[in-house]
């Protein structure tokens, strides 16, 4: 690696223009999220082709088993690519070094204990995902394979954070794309060709996530990147662990959060028949689109603010925030424009029930009000993270999920039934906008001031 690629990586951090900057380290993001959109996207399509909606359903249900272990992964993740990026602003690169060792080893380590813990307890877990007599089997095959390659899931989530922690954002983004790739491929082989149906769905997206980890592990190998693990920094410092689950933790309980919150919806939504959760299921997939578009700029902003955090640039990390929120917000919004135009028609591509059809589209139409104000939220509880704020990133997850959202579906599913479900998550956004923004300006303004 020369030395003029690393100053280049760290010119983006330090001193490119605010808005070129986040465009720079999110849109490769978004790209490489997108694929993660098809990644998410394709089990749904190809299941579809079946034509059996309790399959559909049963994808649908299982979806916060992915979502716990992104959880479990992004808490390591985004504790460690916290800290390097500190460790990079402030010049310490030895620590930022033995802090990507510690991030390898409790990825590993934590993969192990979920896939133990997952299979112990799977005939429960169904249960709890609101599972009922047509998909428990769906569900549970589709979750038992799941489970089994929990170490690539988990893998190619953080290894992917942490190359993006040193500015490394291309190479970041080539684990998703790869893997998406050969999940594309081996879904219709799998589920039609070798008669697997949903467990080849499954198999599918776990060879993807292998297929995206070893790129990732690839350019660590190759000695590619800014940073590398070491075999000298194998035993990891208590203060270094105790820093990634300080910054992570918050990260963590963000996305079990969203997942219990995805539990109590599909439990409300099979009161109104498995089909309503087959359509649900598809519009939120439709939605991630949105979804990873202002991950993937909130994504790029993190280290951005982590670096200037730690070189004490403070101005800098206010017109960041400003050029961040102005970019998600127009691009949510045009984005939006889009659903509500060609919902039916979106939708209708993943089935040919003209039941689930109009279903879908009324959840989509509805739902994708968050979009305005989600972006906001996420830029301002990932720049807590990566300046190693966790408490107020705490503050923002907790006030959102248990706070208002949950309380609000069950609220308003009570007093209006499915359309007021409908319209839980995006009040709660539009609240957690304002309240995100005010708590994340007030810290920075203090501490320009020195308080």
């Amino acid at each position: 690696m020369s030395h003029k690629n690393t100053d280049k990586r760290i010119y983006t951090l330090s001193e490119e223009k605010p808005a070129k900057a986040v465009v720079k380290m999110g849109v490769p993001l978004i790209a490489g999220m997108f694929i993660m959109v098809l990644y998410n996207l394709v089990d749904t399509y190809f299941i579809g082709l079946t034509r059996d909606d309790y399959q559909l359903a049963a994808v649908n249900l299982a979806y916060p088993v992915m979502m716990v272990m992104v959880a479990i992964a992004n808490m390591v993740g985004t504790g460690a690519s916290s800290l390097i990026a500190r460790c990079l602003g402030a010049e310490d690169r030895e620590k930022a070094q033995q802090t990507l060792t510690a991030g390898f080893m409790l990825t590993a380590f934590n993969s192990l204990i979920v896939a133990a813990a997952g299979l112990i307890f799977l005939n429960a877990i169904v249960r709890g995902l609101g599972a009922q007599e047509n998909t428990f089997g769906y569900t549970r095959q589709y979750v038992r394979i799941i489970l089994i390659g929990s170490i690539f899931t988990m893998g190619n989530y953080s290894f992917g954070q942490f190359l993006r922690s040193e500015g490394s954002v291309t190479y970041s983004i080539v684990g998703m794309i790869v893997g998406t790739i050969v999940n594309i491929i081996l879904d219709p082989i799998f589920i039609f060709k070798l008669g697997m149906q949903i467990r080849g769905a499954a198999l599918a997206t776990v060879i993807g996530n292998a297929s995206g980890t070893a790129a990732s592990l690839l350019f660590y190998l190759s000695g590619k990147t800014l940073l590398r693990p070491s075999k000298n920094y194998i035993a990891p410092k208590a203060a270094i662990l105790g820093e990634i689950y300080r910054v992570g933790t918050p990260a963590s309980l963000e996305t079990l959060l969203s997942s219990a919150a995805f539990v109590v919806n599909n439990n409300l939504a099979v009161n109104y028949g498995e089909l309503t959760v087959a359509a649900m299921g598809i519009a939120q997939k439709l939605l991630s689109l949105g979804n990873y578009i202002y991950q993937g700029f909130a994504a790029g902003t993190q280290p951005l603010m982590g670096y200037n955090y730690g070189a004490k640039n403070y101005p800098r990390m206010k017109a960041i925030l400003r050029s961040g929120v102005m970019i998600v917000t127009g691009t949510e919004i045009v984005l939006m424009a889009v659903y509500g135009v060609l919902a039916p028609m979106l939708i209708g591509l993943f089935t040919d029930s003209a039941e689930v059809t109009a279903i879908g589209a009324k959840a989509l139409r509805n739902v994708m009000f968050i979009l305005p104000f989600v972006g906001t939220v996420s830029m301002c509880r990932m720049s807590f993270q990566a300046i190693g704020k966790p408490l107020f990133a705490f503050v923002i997850t907790l006030i959102r999920q248990l706070i208002l959202y949950i309380p609000l579906l069950l609220l308003l599913n009570k007093l209006f039934g499915f359309d007021g479900m409908l319209k839980a998550q995006p009040v709660t956004e539009a609240v957690m906008m304002a309240v995100s923004l005010l708590l994340l300006d007030r810290f920075i303004t203090s501490k320009e001031s020195g308080s």
